[in-house]
């Protein structure tokens, strides 16, 4: 179901974009793969292979002999045409039938997911094209590919939506093994645990997910757990996510360990976290079609340095997918490193993360990371955001 979803979306990406053709040109791709490939094949494939999709509708893939099957059985391709000895043959003499003006590749210069085609690849399809007198037709297919991956079919939405509601209901759980004593290794290896008891996979390395930072002076973010236990009166918050049907879900959620005699958390505490939670509402209320990410940034960052908080050192949120980190666009600030990511617009189904965190002095980290969808009016929750902080008695 997903493949035809997105070979039917890449038809109309290409009048969006103006492009003839769209070829994703592979092989061997289990050992170097094109990220596009899992939207067009059901698994790996072999030998050169070939995905080639015209404007106005025709579909054709050319593929190994041995991959004929596994390809046709998805039932995305309106022609599965199939080689022993080399592609060159019916690759060329699709391209002379369909004589495209453009043929958009692979190639980016500025992002790593619409860079798939290895250096080797190209030249072989260059000098493929070459033969035909084609060559000067090659065009980079980043804006079809960005596209293809960050515009969510429904399909795609629903899956993360489970992802969402298995971490949701794993944070939940987690709150009742949480205990002064308990180390970051332990309650890690508690939701790992059910994480496989409810037949799922982890939304990245285990080694890191989740990451577990309680009390100050820790690693902060993209760490593993310690065996630093947890301790009275200190902030404890955690990274998290799984994997469903392909998809990810990435949060953070907030909990705070009650001292002695304490029945709320204390003053400085909460205000930290309220600091926090008015960020993520304000962020969400600027996010709609046709803003740069930069803007939306800037709200959330400006709310919290206002405050009287630290700006947090990273990027407000970034984009979601079959990555924890999966897209072009970024809620970010104009940092050199994130290059031109913070300046590109959202569209509608585009997938973000909104995660502002400040530090509360001698507690901890007080962060939270919720899920929303960009829709044409703004923007719809993925995740039920964290309004309250998670008491540990």
């Amino acid at each position: 179901m997903l493949i035809k979803e997105k070979v039917e979306q890449a038809r109309a990406l290409l009048d969006e974009f103006d492009i003839d053709c769209w070829i994703t040109f592979v092989r061997e791709s289990q050992i170097n793969g094109d990220p596009s490939l899992v939207f067009l094949a059901p698994g790996h494939v072999t030998w050169h292979s070939a995905f080639i999709v015209q404007r106005g509708g025709h579909t054709r893939a050319i593929v190994g002999r041995y991959d004929v099957r596994t390809v046709e059985e998805c039932g995305a391709w309106d022609a599965v045409v199939g080689f022993v000895t080399s592609i060159r043959e019916p690759l060329t003499e699709c391209l002379k039938e369909l004589d495209p003006r453009t043929i958009a590749v692979n190639y980016s210069e500025g992002s790593e997911i619409c860079d798939g085609i290895t250096h080797g690849m190209f030249l072989t399809l260059e000098r493929y094209l070459a033969s035909i007198g084609m060559a000067d037709r090659i065009v980079s297919a980043e804006a079809v590919v960005s596209a293809l991956r960050e515009r969510k079919t429904q399909g795609e939405i629903a899956s993360m939506r489970e992802a969402v509601r298995h971490t949701q209901e794993i944070f939940g759980v987690v709150a009742g093994f949480i205990r002064p004593g308990r180390t970051e290794k332990e309650i890690a290896a508690f939701m790992q645990a059910e994480v496989e008891r409810r037949g799922i996979e982890l939304a990245w390395r285990p080694t890191e997910c989740p990451s577990v930072f309680t009390g100050p002076g820790g690693a902060e973010a993209h760490y593993g757990p310690t065996d630093t236990a947890v301790a009275r009166g200190h902030i404890l918050n955690m990274d998290f996510g799984v994997k469903v049907d392909g998809y990810v879900s990435d949060m953070q959620r907030t909990f705070y360990v009650l001292d002695e005699g304490e029945a709320v958390a204390p003053a400085d505490v909460q205000r930290g976290f309220d600091t926090v939670v008015a960020a993520v509402e304000q962020a969400k209320r600027a996010i709609r079609p046709g803003v740069e990410g930069r803007e939306v940034d800037a709200v959330a960052r400006h709310l919290i340095v206002a405050a009287g908080y630290d700006e947090f050192p990273h990027g407000l949120g970034h984009q979601v997918g079959r990555f924890a980190h999966d897209g072009t666009a970024l809620l970010g600030p104009t940092w050199e490193k994130y290059a031109g990511k913070p300046f590109k617009k959202l569209e509608p189904a585009m997938v973000f993360t909104i995660e502002p965190r400040l530090t509360v002095p001698d507690r901890g980290i007080c962060t939270i990371e919720e899920m929303v969808v960009v829709t044409p009016e703004g923007c719809d929750w993925l995740s039920t955001p964290q309004k309250s902080l998670v008491l540990i008695g």
